[in-house]
């Protein structure tokens, strides 16, 4: 049973933070807006979810309503099956109000931001990054794992020149953390006549997402942060307000924008959410450089310039070139199977675990 009235409380701490948000005092006061950003994000899809809610309550009401008026057998009828689908859309939107207000417990577990980036290849690229990220999105579903989409900027082809996603739960960091590196695809282009096989890149960055806000503190005058309206292929404005943001970090020289979202909030609680975790990611490449004894628990050289995949249309066949892993089952990987390539890429690690630990006992 819902709790309607507890719903309705988290509603008006849902506006009470909106206007917090926007408050310069909090703004000035980073700590305090991080916690802030992070509870107004976390309650959007419980409002979201219960504004459909009472949308169609609103609708069955005004249906009722007509039905009190005078009409023939035939309209009423039509109004009361409207009534009945709408009352079941309806029940199914309490099930959903109620996972969302009343979520399972999971395990304790890093998220991670997935960059996706086309490369070489240009529009053909930007549609092999769009291929990557729908298989990235797909596997989290198939993991029970959150995705959820920070910034994207679309190519004209229909693709992605760069997309970024979060992704949470358990085992995410754990399964995902190989990503990082370039991917090629070898195919022959929708619009290629001669039936010429092309080869396209894109790189992905896995990045993990700082656990709590005292793990990566900001100070706000290290932070420019500029607005405008959002624009989308071509460079046309798709926002009549300035709901896009960009934010510059002076002491890095990080760069992250968000326009996806037409609340200027929540792109600025999203482009914070990447800020940190690329100042994160920033910190853990500058030790493992330094630390050459790390490179050995890694799959790879852990360098993102490095060619880690190739996927081949005409075989249908994928290769991970640090492992020697090949399948033929391309389609279904793309579409979110990769259970096979990360269990092969995890047995690899725990190989590499087993023999850095034995020349430890060796030595």
């Amino acid at each position: 049973m819902i709790n309607f009235e507890k719903l309705h409380k988290a509603r008006d701490r849902y506006r009470e933070l909106e206007g917090l948000l926007g408050d310069p005092q909090v703004i000035a006061d980073q700590p305090q807006y991080q916690k802030f950003a992070k509870e107004f994000s976390s309650l959007g899809p419980v409002m979201d979810a219960l504004k459909a809610y009472d949308a169609l309550g609103q609708q069955i009401a005004d249906s009722k309503k007509l039905l009190e008026e005078n009409h023939d057998k035939e309209f009423e009828a039509l109004i009361l099956s409207e009534i009945d689908d709408l009352k079941v859309s309806q029940k199914e939107a309490e099930v959903r109000l109620d996972e969302l207000a009343n979520p399972k417990p999971v395990d304790k577990d890093t998220g991670v931001i997935i960059e996706i980036r086309a490369g070489t290849g240009g529009q053909e690229a930007s549609l092999f990054a769009a291929d990557l990220y729908r298989m990235y999105s797909r596997y989290a579903e198939r993991q029970g794992w959150t995705a959820e989409i920070m910034s994207s900027n679309e190519s004209e082809a229909g693709g992605f020149k760069e997309v970024v996603l979060s992704v949470s739960g358990k085992g995410a960091a754990r399964h995902l953390k190989w990503e990082s590196g370039v991917h090629r695809v070898q195919r022959v282009p929708a619009p290629e006549a001669s039936g010429r096989i092309h080869t396209s890149a894109a790189t992905v960055a896995v990045l993990e997402e700082p656990e709590d806000d005292v793990e990566i503190k900001i100070d706000p005058k290290d932070l420019k942060i500029d607005v405008y309206r959002s624009s989308g292929p071509g460079g046309q404005s798709v926002n009549t307000t300035d709901s896009a943001v960009r934010f510059t970090h002076f002491p890095t020289g990080i760069v992250v924008v968000c326009q996806d979202e037409r609340s200027q909030l929540k792109n600025r609680a999203k482009a914070m959410r990447v800020l940190r975790a690329r100042i994160k990611d920033k910190m853990q490449q500058e030790h493992f450089e330094k630390t050459s004894k790390e490179r050995k628990s890694q799959i790879g050289t852990g360098d993102r310039s490095e060619k880690i995949r190739t996927y081949n249309f005409s075989d249908h066949r994928i290769t991970d070139h640090r492992i020697g892993f090949t399948t033929h089952q391309l389609t279904a990987v793309l579409d979110g199977d990769m259970e096979d390539l990360m269990n092969a890429l995890m047995l690899e690690e725990d190989k590499m675990l087993a023999e850095q630990s034995s020349e430890g006992q060796g030595s």
